[in-house]
């Protein structure tokens, strides 16, 4: 039976996927765990009752939140996804043929389950890829007690008024510069700047606080329902500062192949934000 899917990015604001037909559920100890047939996107990933990814657009959130970052380095070898049990993380930082090991530290097995299950056309493998290790838990645990270092963190996780609040910290900003190598940089999502501008402006604050290079970018993202907002921060690269020949150029010597959205004629434009957001996220640049 079909029914309309709602989304509440904040509680006077709903948006939605009319004949929506869920195909599975599973309520695992942490979460309520779902997923959507649509005519729309397609397959389309919940956790309780948010909106995560959909094999309709999962290309434009998962390309932005990994390639910029990546080519902003000079040849990254490890990454580390925090959260991103469906995948779409890992496969696309996949596509670097300097990537040599990436770590999805994911809390629920059972994401993992139900992406491997429903998701193929996210993962596209990637979770089974030699390179790729699952580590089923906390990833604030993970952070603390790994003796790895990385070049890239991907912050692929829920919300920061979901559980995983305690993650977008200055206090765990300064766990996750312990485990970066000298020229790392982490990629996280903030938001809608329609519907969260306020905790935007908060999180760029304890970033900038945390790191000396703080570059906000953003893209439309259709599941979503919105504009949204991501930031690379590091303390050594500048991924806004890349000309298009440099992405070119690095896109082509890692032999990256297979982007829907991003490229080197994309680039500049994702960190290109409207004057009145600039202002009021106080963005200076």
């Amino acid at each position: 039976m079909s029914t309309t899917l709602l989304f509440h990015p904040t509680p006077d604001a709903t948006y939605g996927f009319p004949n929506a037909r869920r195909l599975a559920h599973v309520a695992s100890p942490h979460q309520q765990i779902e997923v959507w047939e649509t005519p729309q996107l397609g397959r389309l990933f919940t956790l309780d009752g948010r909106p995560m990814t959909s094999v309709g657009d999962e290309y434009v959130y998962h390309e932005c939140m990994t390639h910029p970052a990546a080519l902003a380095h000079p040849c990254p070898r490890k990454a580390l996804v925090l959260g991103g049990g469906d995948g779409g993380a890992a496969r696309q930082l996949l596509k670097h043929a300097c990537i040599e090991r990436i770590v999805v530290a994911e809390l629920d097995d059972e994401v993992i389950g139900m992406a491997r299950r429903y998701l193929d056309d996210v993962h596209q493998g990637a979770l089974d890829d030699p390179r790729v290790e699952v580590v089923i838990g906390d990833a604030a645990h993970f952070v603390t007690s790994t003796v790895e270092h990385f070049d890239l963190v991907v912050f692929d996780l829920t919300p920061p008024d979901s559980p995983a609040a305690g993650l977008y910290t200055r206090e765990f900003y300064a766990r996750l510069k312990r485990i970066l190598t000298p020229r790392g940089a982490i990629s996280m999502h903030l938001g809608s700047p329609l519907f969260h501008a306020a905790r935007i402006a908060a999180l760029l604050d304890d970033l900038r606080a945390s790191f000396l290079v703080v570059d906000p970018l953003s893209a439309h993202v259709p599941l979503y329902g919105s504009q949204w907002l991501m930031a690379i921060a590091s303390d050594t690269l500048d991924a806004a500062a890349l000309f298009a020949h440099d992405v070119d150029e690095r896109l082509a010597a890692r032999r990256v192949q297979g982007l829907r959205y991003y490229d080197a004629r994309l680039h500049a434009s994702l960190f290109a934000l409207p004057r009145a957001l600039r202002d009021t996220l106080g963005v200076r640049r």
